[in-house]
C-alpha cells in the first residue's frame, strides 16, 4: 500500500496539516485502518429495523453495507456488495425482505448473508453450470461484528476492537444512555452533501470553541454562550467527546459584545417565537449537549431536538452528513409538536446547523493551495476533559486517536 506522503510534524497535536484534507494516499489508508480497523461505525437505530426482515442500507467508510433483523430476533450486517461480479445486492434505502436477490444475475442470500442460490447453478440441459467442486459457503460478501447500545446499532470489520461499552468508556456510556434512556421513534431525515472532507465536519462537531462565534442564532436567543455553565468531555483515547452547557440568563454579560463579534446582536428578531418553547426534560438542567464517537457518530440534544448523525467519506473533498431526528415512543401530542417545531433549528437549512454545512466548504476551498502549511490548534490545553469550552481540546483528541488507528 502506498504510504501517505503527508508527514505529522513531531509528536504534539497543536499543529494540523492542511495536506490532511486532500491526500489521496492517506484517504486510502483511512478506509483500511479507521473504518475497516478496530472501530465501532454507526449503522442505524434498532427501532429502525422493527420485524423480522426489516433491512437499511447504510456505509461503513466507502464501503456499502446491508442490516438486517432475522428471524432469531438478532441483528446482522454484510457487505452490500454479491459475490459473483460485485454489483450491489439491495437497492432500496430500506424496506422488509425475506431474503435478498441481486438483481444482475440472480445470486441469492439470505438475512445473515449468506451465499444461498446460484441461478442455473448445474446449467441448462446438461450445459453451462457452475464447476462441480463450487461451494457457496466458500462465498459471500464480508460480515461485520454487531453491538447495540442503547437502540444505537454499530458495526465492524474488526475482530480486534473492543466490546461496544469498553471502547465507548463509561463516561461516554453515561451520557449516550442520558438522552436515549427510553424507546425512540423516528419523526424525520435528511441527507446533506457536504462540499469538504469528512473529518473537518467531525473536527465542527467536537470544536465547543466556534458554536457561539458563528452560529448567531445561539448567542442572540442566549442558547448557547462560552460564559454559560458547561464543559467539555473527552474520554481516554481522545476520540470520543461531549461538549455541553446550561441555557442561563446571567451569562449575556458584555464579553461577546467586547470582543466586537459578529454573533452579538440585537437586531434579529423570530416572526414565531413558539419554535423556542420547549418543556424541561432533563433533570440536570442541561439544555444542550453534543456527543461524538471516533470516526463518525454524533448524539444531539438541543433543548427538545434530539437527533442521531452519521458522516460518511464520499471523496476527498466531499461527504454525506445523514440527520435522524428523534422522539421518544412515549411523548405526548404536545410534546411531539415541541420537536417537530425545533427540528428547523438544525438540519441542512437549520437555523443553527445552516453555517456548520457551509464552513467546512469555507476551508477545503481556503486551504487548496496551502498543503505546505498547518492549522494553528492551541485554545486550551491538552486533550483533555475540562470545565470552559473557549478551548480546542477535543479537536486535538480527535487527531489523537485518528493518529492512533494511522500509525502516523
Amino acid at each position: 500500500m502506498q504510504e501517505q506522503t503527508i508527514q505529522w510534524p513531531g509528536a504534539g497535536l497543536t499543529r494540523i496539516p492542511y495536506g490532511l484534507y486532500s491526500d489521496a494516499p492517506t484517504a486510502r489508508q483511512e478506509q483500511d485502518r479507521i473504518f475497516h480497523g478496530a472501530t465501532w461505525n454507526y449503522l442505524c437505530l434498532d427501532a429502525e429495523l422493527p420485524e423480522a426482515g426489516s433491512y437499511r442500507t447504510t456505509h461503513v467508510g466507502d464501503t456499502p453495507v446491508v442490516v438486517v433483523k432475522d428471524d432469531d430476533g438478532e441483528i446482522y450486517a454484510f457487505e452490500n456488495r454479491c459475490a459473483h461480479r460485485g454489483a450491489l445486492i439491495a437497492l432500496e434505502r430500506a424496506g422488509t425482505a425475506r431474503d435478498f436477490q441481486c438483481v444482475y444475475h440472480a445470486w441469492s442470500y439470505n438475512r445473515q448473508g449468506d451465499l444461498t442460490g446460484v441461478a442455473f447453478e448445474q446449467g441448462v440441459k446438461g450445459k453451462g453450470g457452475m464447476p462441480a467442486g463450487f461451494c457457496k459457503e466458500e462465498h459471500g460478501p464480508r460480515k461485520l461484528r454487531i453491538a447495540v447500545y442503547c437502540g444505537l446499532v454499530f458495526g465492524s470489520f474488526s475482530d480486534e476492537v473492543p466490546d461496544i461499552e469498553e471502547y465507548l468508556g463509561p463516561q461516554i456510556c453515561e451520557r449516550i444512555a442520558r438522552v436515549l434512556r427510553k424507546p425512540v421513534q423516528v419523526i424525520g431525515r435528511y441527507t446533506q452533501a457536504l462540499p469538504n472532507n469528512w473529518k473537518l465536519y467531525v473536527e465542527n462537531v467536537k470544536d465547543s470553541y466556534h458554536a457561539s462565534l458563528l452560529h448567531l442564532f445561539f448567542t442572540t436567543f442566549e442558547l448557547n454562550r462560552l460564559s454559560q455553565k458547561g464543559g467539555v468531555i473527552v474520554d481516554a483515547s481522545g476520540g470520543h467527546h461531549v461538549s455541553f452547557s446550561m441555557i442561563d440568563k446571567d451569562a449575556a454579560d458584555a464579553s461577546y459584545r467586547e470582543q466586537g463579534l459578529r454573533s452579538d446582536t440585537d437586531r434579529y428578531r423570530l416572526k414565531d417565537p413558539t419554535v423556542l418553547e420547549g418543556f424541561p426534560e432533563f433533570e440536570d438542567g442541561i439544555t444542550l449537549q453534543i456527543l461524538s464517537v471516533f470516526p463518525g457518530f454524533v448524539l444531539q440534544q438541543i433543548q427538545n431536538c434530539l437527533a442521531v448523525r452519521q458522516v460518511l467519506p464520499k471523496g476527498l473533498d466531499r461527504s454525506e452528513l445523514n440527520w435522524t431526528y428523534l422522539g421518544y415512543a412515549d411523548d405526548t401530542p404536545q410534546q411531539r409538536t415541541v420537536r417537530l417545531k425545533q427540528l428547523n433549528l438544525v438540519g441542512p437549512a437549520g437555523f443553527i446547523s445552516m453555517e456548520d454545512g457551509a464552513v467546512g466548504g469555507f476551508v477545503q476551498r481556503g486551504i487548496a493551495g496551502a498543503r505546505g502549511f498547518e492549522a494553528v490548534v492551541e485554545m486550551g490545553q491538552g486533550e483533555g476533559s475540562s470545565e470552559g469550552r473557549a478551548i480546542e481540546n477535543s479537536v486535538r483528541g480527535f487527531w489523537k486517536a485518528w493518529r492512533a488507528h494511522m500509525g502516523a
